[in-house]
């Protein structure tokens, strides 16, 4: 037997505690998905990053980024491998993650005060639609616990954009940003600067190019991708402003193949037309074609970290 509660529910019951986002992104095809949990503090996540890796379950990559934590999950479930340590400093784990029509249930485990966080922190979360705990469950202390988290399956969008602005006016990662800090729809996750050539012949200052990322219902990408082209015509000084579009968590080999040549060398439309078809990128021309080529480039090297900042010398 279990008991339910919502957000609202956790929250009368046990105090205003710090989880302050908690998203789960799908990739049904790949099996796969990424969770993004905020917190108001770094330390509970690094905590967390080094307690979850120990005890493995179905996540096979945790990294801190501020006070974010991003995990990236196989779907499926997997036991849990506390070892000897949780007798001394406790654990928590995730050992299962399902997709469930249009609900994700996530499996969590905790031991002393882990149990806190994965009963009455993230719990209390306004992105999760319910906790199911069992009959059995306590909080704190030295009791083990496990709770199923529910909440609203969502995918990745990207949107890339190049060539908004001119010499004389406008910048296309300050676009990208105000649009995705706006947007009525799904949730900003992150904004990335893409360094291009810059010794290509046709550019304004920098050669750089934009992305945001959206975690978003699937039948909500219609309206997102209209809300962005329309935001992104509105804002451009350009006569060849682009917008892409990818939908998922895993940017194929091919794709960040052309981001990295389109950081060194000079990249033709069609190489960028060509490079969109092959890995299912949607290209809209906003204003012109000119921007296609950052455009993709941006879809491509999203993933990459501070490399995408930059150009390969500056890793050397």
């Amino acid at each position: 037997m279990v008991y339910i509660l919502r957000p609202d529910e956790v929250k009368q019951k046990y105090g205003p505690l710090f989880c302050r986002g908690f998203l789960t992104m799908v990739d049904e095809e790949r099996g796969i998905a990424q969770i993004v949990e905020k917190c108001i503090s770094k330390g509970p996540g690094e905590w967390d990053v080094v307690n979850r890796k120990r005890s493995g379950g179905v996540i096979t990559d945790i990294r801190m980024d501020g006070q974010t934590l991003i995990m990236d999950v196989k779907v499926g479930e997997k036991e849990l491998q506390f070892g000897p340590v949780s007798e001394h400093v406790g654990g928590q784990g995730l050992a299962a993650l399902k997709i469930e029509g249009d609900e994700v249930r996530t499996t969590w485990y905790g031991i002393a005060g882990a149990t806190v966080g994965i009963g009455a922190c993230i719990p209390q979360c306004q992105d999760v639609i319910r906790t199911e705990y069992p009959d059995d469950f306590k909080i704190g202390g030295a009791h083990i616990a496990h709770v199923d988290i529910i909440t609203p399956k969502t995918v990745r969008v990207i949107i890339g954009i190049d060539d908004t602005d001119t010499k004389e006016r406008g910048a296309s990662w300050v676009t990208a940003m105000k649009m995705g800090n706006n947007s009525p729809i799904g949730s900003f996750i992150e904004h990335k600067i893409i360094q291009l050539n810059p010794k290509v012949p046709k550019k304004t200052t920098n050669c750089c190019s934009t992305a945001v990322s959206f975690a978003v219902k699937e039948e909500e990408i219609p309206a997102l991708i209209e809300y962005c082209r329309d935001f992104v015509k509105k804002e451009s000084f350009s006569q060849d402003s682009v917008m892409t579009v990818f939908k998922g968590l895993s940017i194929p080999d091919s794709l960040k193949e052309y981001g990295i040549r389109a950081k060194t060398e000079i990249i033709t439309e069609e190489d960028a037309v060509k490079a969109a078809e092959e890995n299912g990128v949607m290209v809209i021309n906003l204003t012109g074609p000119g921007g296609i080529i950052g455009a993709v480039a941006a879809i491509g090297c999203f993933d990459m970290g501070g490399e995408a900042a930059g150009i390969p010398e500056d890793f050397r």
